[in-house]
């Protein structure tokens, strides 16, 4: 028994005729009997009585009768939800802290520009948290500036970025031209919460190199370590992105390591069985336009050596 037995019978019973029903449904006759038939069989009743060419429907028929007409409606209201969701189009992106905090409402404004029906929702987390909401489709794709390492996860680099160490241009490192590692070890740090990516990329470089941290801040939000730092007299390892207007005011002095061991992507990860949809191609191609950070020209950076 289907949708498509119970519509035919509704129209039968409301035409009161074979012929009128097959009309209706735009079928033959022969058809509308063979699914007559097929209920009556179904369910083992009889649901009309022919009597002198007429049909009239009996009571094991009326129950029916009211029954398909309540499912018949559920199934309308149904099709009419399933249209309305194909007109919109829904795209829920994750986002580390960092981009988060320097990249996603840009971004996200583009995509609105280019899609003006799309409905987005954002969520920002740690790594280790977005991973995890990939993995259980709790979201269909975000930008990470952690190395995501699960085999179920596909990612593709799309935005280029290095840390630096930031610090108030009161604080002593920022008059040195040239840093040796082993003397951050006497400084106080702000450092972001575990499961963040660039807290892990900043303390394996420290461990490689045989460097204590000293921890005094840890921190989820990007406005705090700022405060910590311009404060605090704290150092902090961050993208060099969530600094741009601080360094262009004078506030904020950065340093830069000498080796390549900061650079980094922020990539675009998703799912390996997810559909990729026309919207994700949009925010791939909206990223690069985001490829460089930007810096003032001339400006002085200091740098850090390990020799």
């Amino acid at each position: 028994m289907t949708i498509r037995h119970l519509k035919i019978f509704v129209e039968v019973a409301e035409s009161g005729t074979m012929s009128a029903a097959a009309e209706r449904c735009f079928i033959s006759q022969p058809t509308v009997s063979q699914v007559i038939r097929e209920l009556e069989e179904h369910y083992q009743v009889r649901l009309f009585e022919r009597l002198s060419k007429k049909l009239y429907i009996t009571e094991s028929g009326e129950r029916l009768l009211t029954s398909a007409r309540k499912v018949l409606e559920q199934f309308n209201l149904l099709e009419t939800n399933m249209e309305s969701s194909r007109a919109e189009e829904y795209l829920r992106i994750g986002a580390t802290i960092t981009v988060g905090a320097c990249l996603l409402s840009s971004i996200l404004n583009d995509m609105k520009q280019l899609h003006p029906k799309l409905n987005t929702y954002a969520y920002v987390a740690n790594t280790s948290t977005i991973q995890e909401k990939l993995l259980h489709s709790e979201l269909d794709v975000a930008l990470v500036e952690g190395v995501i390492s699960h085999p179920d996860l596909i990612c593709i680099p799309v935005v280029d970025d290095f840390l630096v160490l930031a610090v108030a241009n009161g604080h002593p490192l920022a008059r040195e031209e040239q840093i040796r590692v082993e003397e951050l070890a006497q400084y106080d740090f702000v450092m972001r919460e575990k499961g963040s990516g660039t807290r892990k990329l900043f303390e394996d470089y420290l461990k490689e190199h045989g460097v204590p941290c000293r921890i005094a801040w840890e921190a989820t939000c990007p406005d705090t370590i700022k405060s910590a730092i311009l404060y605090n007299h704290c150092i902090a390892a961050v993208s060099v992105r969530l600094l741009e207007r601080e360094v262009a005011s004078g506030q904020v002095h950065i340093i830069r390591s000498m080796e390549s061991d900061w650079n980094r992507s922020f990539f675009l990860v998703y799912h390996k069985d997810k559909y990729f949809s026309d919207a994700m191609h949009s925010l791939e191609g909206i990223t690069h336009r985001y490829k460089c950070p930007e810096l003032p020209e001339n400006l002085k950076i200091g740098s850090l050596t390990c020799a």
